[in-house]
């Protein structure tokens, strides 16, 4: 195109330095008839320069043309082309670069944004895909937590009543051991008041002991007046014997006075072996109403100690059922705790689908674009359910290596082997996404050096 635009100029110049020179020739000649003349003669040359003069400029001019729409029109098309290809989504054709001039920077640019838009939307599908899994194992997870809390909730539900039960228990228990411990109270105050009645007894049966050793000091003094009398009777009797026939009225005398005192000596005998046998009993009695005594003060004792225990017991009780009520005003909390987390995971488990959702759909509209070396990229279940079929088998492994936990702490150390096992997967796409991008870095990179010799040659053989 240079070589074409140079050429005109120089016909250009040839053609006005050629004309300067014929005119200046003529004016010459001076008069009119040799400018005639002159003209005349050189009317044919002048019309053949001119010719030729105006078919190179037709053939400058046709080559000009052709140069332009081969180097300006046309790749301009083919710009247009790759930009139309671009708006469809097609990211697959390669952009290549024929000039080293402005359309071939225009390509080159190009050719960069297509690059950039190929790496754009591999990491974008890559991400989706991993956005998507892990919005899928989250719900999940959060599926897991829901039925787990729900659970934990009834648990707690079943414990508040049974807590219920139990305050309850404790609380009639409270109440029975006050009733206990005021009827250990009244038994204290009867054997303590028994224990006075009995020491009263004792007191009692002392007196009627010292009493019936007074008594039996009175027997004995009859008891010797008796012998005294039956002696003075007898020393009548031998002095009414004596006295011969005067004395046998008052011999008479003397032997009912001797009988009577023989019989208060008999009475009194008898009198003394009952005082004797009563002295015996009651000093028998005694020794009873004492031991009877100590007895009962042991029991006012042991009774003391019982309302002693059944006040303490009682007192436990209380606290007792003060922290009964605490635990199940503890329970009741953390009964309304877990259930507001149900509450949340269930929110959280909507707030992962509607996250899923969204993936599904910008997926839907990434996958609009077809990258070259890779394919659309769907967001399938398939990668997901073989994630969740290797959590299942790890968390299988891990009940087989821990039976004797439960299924709770089974799943929960499950979790972490799920979480091991999600890094390869992980890994993998991030892996895919680089060679991706090497891939289109290698397709989409123009080779300049190239283009720009085999531009430079065709241009040579061209002119």
């Amino acid at each position: 195109m240079t070589f074409c635009i140079a050429a005109l100029m120089a016909l250009t110049v040839a053609m006005a330095g050629w004309a300067l020179y014929y005119f200046h020739g003529l004016l010459a000649l001076g008069s009119g008839d040799k400018v005639l003349r002159t003209l005349q003669e050189q009317q044919s040359t002048f019309n053949i320069v001119l010719t030729v003069v105006l078919v190179l400029a037709v053939l400058l001019g046709l080559a000009a043309i052709s140069y332009f729409f081969r180097r300006v029109v046309r790749p301009l098309g083919d710009f247009a082309a790759y930009f139309d290809a671009i708006a469809k989504g097609d990211l697959t054709q390669r952009i290549r670069v024929l000039t080293a001039n402005e359309i071939g920077d225009l390509f080159e640019s190009l050719g960069r944004m297509q690059e950039s838009l190929v790496k754009t939307t591999t990491t974008v599908r890559l991400g989706l895909e991993e956005i998507h899994a892990g919005a899928q194992e989250i719900a999940q997870g959060n599926t897991n937590i829901s039925s787990r809390t729900e659970e934990q909730a009834a648990s707690l539900q079943q414990t508040a009543a049974s807590m219920e039960q139990l305050a309850g228990t404790v609380r009639q228990n409270a109440d029975n051991a006050q009733q206990a411990n005021q009827l250990a109270a009244t038994a204290s105050d009867v054997a303590h008041r028994g224990g006075s009645a009995v020491n009263e007894v004792v007191a009692t049966m002392q007196g009627i002991s010292a009493s019936s050793n007074k008594i039996s000091d009175i027997v004995g003094v009859i008891d010797s007046i008796a012998f005294q009398t039956n002696i003075l009777a007898l020393n009548a009797a031998v002095e009414a014997a004596r006295a011969g026939e005067q004395g046998k009225g008052f011999a008479v005398v003397a032997a009912e006075v001797r009988a009577l005192a023989q019989r208060s000596a008999q009475a009194a005998r008898e009198i003394t072996a009952l005082i004797e046998d009563s002295v015996r009993k009651v000093t028998e009695g005694s020794s009873q109403v004492e031991r009877a005594g100590a007895t009962m003060q042991e029991i006012v004792d042991s009774v003391r100690r019982v309302t002693d225990i059944m006040g303490e017991i009682t007192a436990a009780t209380i606290e007792q059922s003060s922290g009964i009520d605490q635990v199940n005003r503890a329970v009741s909390q953390m009964d309304e705790t877990t259930q507001y987390n149900a509450r949340l995971v269930e929110q959280a488990a909507l707030a992962s689908s509607g996250l899923s959702e969204q993936v599904t759909k910008v997926n839907q509209a990434i996958a609009f674009f077809r990258s070259p070396g890779t394919e659309v990229i769907d967001v399938s279940a398939h990668r997901v359910a073989n994630r969740r079929s290797v959590a299942a088998a790890s968390s299988e492994t891990e009940q087989r290596r821990s039976p004797a936990l439960n299924g709770s702490a089974a799943t929960a150390k499950a979790s972490p082997a799920t979480k091991g096992l999600s890094a390869p997967a992980k890994a993998a796409p991030a892996a895919k996404a680089t060679a991706a991008q090497d891939d289109s870095q290698r397709l989409l990179r123009p080779d300049l050096s190239k283009s720009s010799s085999a531009a430079s040659d065709d241009d040579w053989e061209e002119f």
